[in-house]
């Protein structure tokens, strides 16, 4: 700038003396700005594909007049200038730091493993989206400064476009298709075709923008298949479109009939299950049936309660065993004989007792096919013990009832 001046002064023809004695300064401030000079011939705005990786280059030299300590930054351009950059590599005092999250740390390097040698230049691995941006390269070395900026665009191809029909698609009316896909770099545009390779409707409007087709007054021979083609300079992808034509009220037969049968499906669905749930319930109760303990059933009548069938349970208790069918009982017969003369032992000495045991109700049992006698067994069960001995070791008569074998009282 200064230099500049001076050269403009002298076409004009004003004297330079006083100004060419400062020339020698002048110079001299000149040559330690540009002691430090970045000297990368390189393209300063590059595009690099998502996902592969990308160089930015930034060399430099240095003069013997700089001797302060080398300082080399790299950092993201704010794209607002009352805000701070952001700081994402540095080499100061022989180390290198970074900056940013772990992730920006492992993709961002120096490509220099030692950029003290005059190469500065840096590399990003896995390239993303985020990547876009202005990256500035600031080297110093006191009392020089220079600098270099370098553009990055990240291209992404299109993804597969997502297609919708906004309208009810009846005959007479508008309808708009839709096609949009979720990431491509610009300039993305968008094309639509019929799948048949025919022409589009003469009535339709293509935005290749935004990926609109609209068409007016929906008639039969709109109704086909349409591909929405959407393409960069990466590549393209496309998706398809059924567009048809219902009547005046088809549509809605066509709702009506799809919610009753959701409903019959549904109702279909809860009876399912509520079977499922009654076979279950039917088992474990069958289970729980299986493992509960029951009260015996009552048992039937005995025909023992009969006076003649009290006298053969009674029968059968001293005896221990059963009755078979070719026993005949006979009447029971009482021995008066006993009862007479026991009762005169008494009156005569009461503290006599008597000297014979007693002689119960004699029973005559007869059995048809062997004769075989039951009193004399009742006698001599009878004899066994008597009666005064049972006295003396105090046994105290007592009345009780006779029971048959299956527990009843007879």
């Amino acid at each position: 700038m200064l230099i500049v001046l001076v050269i403009t002064m002298m076409r004009r023809g004003v004297a330079t003396n006083t100004v060419l004695k400062g020339l020698p300064v002048i110079c001299l401030w000149i040559g330690v700005s540009i002691a430090v000079t970045v000297t990368s011939t390189g393209p300063q705005a590059i595009q690099v594909v998502r996902g592969t990786n990308a160089y930015m280059e930034c060399t430099y030299t240095l003069d013997d007049t700089d001797t302060g300590d080398l300082d080399i930054e790299w950092s993201i351009v704010n794209p607002n200038p009352t805000k701070p950059d952001t700081m994402i590599l540095s080499y100061n005092g022989g180390q290198v730091f970074k900056f940013g999250s772990s992730e920006r740390q492992a993709r961002f390097s120096f490509a220099n493993s030692d950029p003290s040698k005059g190469n500065a230049s840096i590399q990003i691995v896995d390239v993303h989206m985020s990547d876009s941006g202005t990256y500035d390269c600031k080297v110093k070395k006191t009392p020089g400064l220079d600098a270099r900026k370098v553009t990055v665009s990240v291209l992404v191809p299109p993804t597969i476009p997502k297609c919708w029909i906004e309208g009810n698609q009846e005959q007479g009316t508008t309808v708009i298709l839709h096609c949009k896909s979720s990431e491509g770099s610009p300039p993305l545009t968008y094309s639509w075709q019929m799948q048949t390779g025919g022409p589009l409707p003469s009535t339709a409007i293509l935005d290749p923008n935004g990926g609109t087709l609209l068409i007016k007054n929906l008639s039969s021979s709109f109704v086909g298949s349409y591909v929405c083609v959407a393409q960069n300079s990466l590549g393209k992808q496309q998706c398809v479109l059924e567009l048809h034509d219902f009547k005046p009220g088809s549509r809605a037969g066509m709702i009506a009939g799809a919610v009753i049968g959701s409903i019959l499906l549904f109702l279909l669905l809860l009876l399912l299950i509520w079977l499922l749930l009654c076979c279950c319930n039917k088992r474990r109760y069958e289970k729980e049936v299986a493992n509960e303990i029951r009260e015996d059933a009552v048992a039937p009548v005995s025909q023992n309660n009969t006076p003649r069938g009290s006298i053969r349970s009674s029968i059968q208790s001293i005896l221990g065993y059963r009755s078979h069918a070719m026993i005949n009982y006979n009447k029971v017969q009482k021995n008066e004989s006993f009862n007479s003369e026991n009762r005169s032992g008494i009156s005569q000495s009461g503290s006599r007792r008597s000297q014979h045991p007693p002689v119960y109700n004699q029973l005559k049992v007869t059995d048809n096919s062997n004769n075989y006698d039951v009193s004399r067994d009742l006698s001599k069960r009878s004899q066994q013990v008597p009666e005064y001995s049972l006295s003396r070791m105090g046994a105290v008569p007592v009345m009780t009832f006779a029971h048959s074998r299956e527990g009843y009282a007879v």
